[in-house]
């Protein structure tokens, strides 16, 4: 009987252990993102010469996106539509010819790139093959 109360223990420990990592990890991430903006409005207000395109909605969509990703280990999710949308006004903004004509194409090529390199998941909704 305290052998499985000991086991139980240990699991417990471990998943708080882990459950604390992952706290920290998002801790740190969120830091380094409100560090960073913090130093370009410093920046700004001190009279240094920011572009424009950095503290647009577009770049903030990119950053929330690469956010995301990092925090879900990049794994398939919603920051993609954030990064696309956001890597795609940025660039608009960067390039200094006109993009517009390709948006749509460069669009769907990365949605099918995502979709023929996306993670198989094998949904199940009864196991009934792996019945005795």
């Amino acid at each position: 009987m305290s052998v499985v109360f000991a086991s139980s223990f240990e699991e417990k420990k471990a998943m708080e252990t882990l459950n604390n990592k992952t706290r920290s990890n998002r801790h740190f991430g969120m830091g380094i993102f409100l560090l960073v903006i913090g130093a370009i409005f410093l920046l700004r207000n001190i009279g240094l010469n920011i572009p424009f395109w950095v503290l647009s909605w577009h770049t903030f969509f990119l950053a929330f996106g690469l956010l995301i990703g990092y925090r879900k280990n990049f794994k398939a999710g919603i920051w993609v539509f954030f990064v696309i949308l956001g890597g795609v006004f940025t660039l608009k903004d960067l390039v200094f010819f006109d993009i517009s004509q390709y948006t749509t194409a460069l669009a769907l090529i990365g949605v099918g790139l995502y979709m023929i390199f996306r993670p198989k998941k094998d949904v199940q909704f009864c196991d009934f093959g792996n019945r005795k």
